[in-house]
């Protein structure tokens, strides 16, 4: 989601004070009407990282959606190119009615359909075009091997604090976004009467802190459902490192300006070079 243009506060982009103290790259990089895939995303790290390499600097890649991580470290299965008339006619067949478009997924490809919810349109649409394109089941469609960069090798660090210590800090900014204006940020996005359907069009937070700018009173339980969906998201998060991520240092306490040397002395920085 921080990939996209005017969402800083409700995607808790880093402040521009933040970006200013170190290179940022790849945070509001997109309109918020273009859609952003793993692939994309990917081909777009690591030309950031070549780049960081070229002047001298270690690159260090930051988020938590596990599969935008995982399509980096060990690359992406071939995908087919898909005709823009089939494209623009999966998301509009999507966009009428995801729930049957669902269900014909599961008739074809049982394999596939479990793996994507009738709630997520761009993943169920990016099947019906590989579909409809190939004539083959996304699963069989998309199965070539994946190929990881050869060149690069990565220090993977997993943060996973104690539950009611990350619980209890999403409360805690769920709130400083509304005193920070996702009430006007909120409402000045809905106003571009963008498809809901988009990526940036799901943020969490975005409906409900948009209703409390109609409607003040809304804004205490606006600040409750974005804490409430931000501790679901996380619990997801942690799933999928625990499951998918194989770490080279794990750190299970929350960091903190007493113990985040300690932990920075781990990370074979002095050994890494870059050419």
């Amino acid at each position: 989601m921080q990939v996209y243009r005017g969402l800083r506060i409700l995607t808790a982009r880093p402040t521009p004070e933040e970006e200013a103290a170190a290179p940022h790259r790849l945070y509001g990089w997109l309109e918020p009407n273009d859609v952003c895939s793993a692939g994309r995303w990917r081909a777009a790290a690591l030309a950031e990282i070549a780049a960081a390499h070229a002047a001298g600097r270690l690159p260090i890649v930051v988020g938590g959606t596990g599969f935008y991580l995982e399509a980096l470290l060990h690359g992406l299965p071939d995908a087919p190119d898909i005709p823009p008339d089939i494209r623009a006619a999966a998301r509009a067949e999507v966009e009428a009615d995801a729930a049957a478009v669902h269900g014909r997924l599961a008739a074809i490809d049982p394999e596939t359909a479990a793996r994507i919810r009738p709630s997520d349109p761009q993943r169920l649409a990016r099947a019906l075009e590989v579909w409809r394109a190939t004539g083959l089941p996304p699963s069989e469609a998309l199965s070539g091997a994946p190929a990881p960069p050869t060149d690069l090798s990565f220090f993977t660090v997993v943060l996973t604090p104690p539950r009611e210590v990350l619980y209890s800090r999403i409360d805690a900014r769920a709130q400083a976004m509304a005193d920070a204006g996702a009430v006007a940020e909120a409402a000045d996005f809905m106003a571009r009467g963008l498809s809901p359907n988009l990526p940036a069009a799901k943020a969490v937070g975005l409906r409900e802190f948009a209703a409390a700018a109609q409607d003040e009173t809304l804004l205490p339980d606006a600040v409750n459902a974005v804490a409430q969906a931000s501790r679901r998201y996380a619990k997801r998060q942690m799933t999928w490192l625990r499951r998918r991520v194989a770490a080279d240092l794990a750190i299970k306490e929350q960091l903190s300006s007493d113990n985040l040397h300690d932990y920075v002395s781990l990370l074979p920085i002095n050994s890494l070079t870059v050419s």
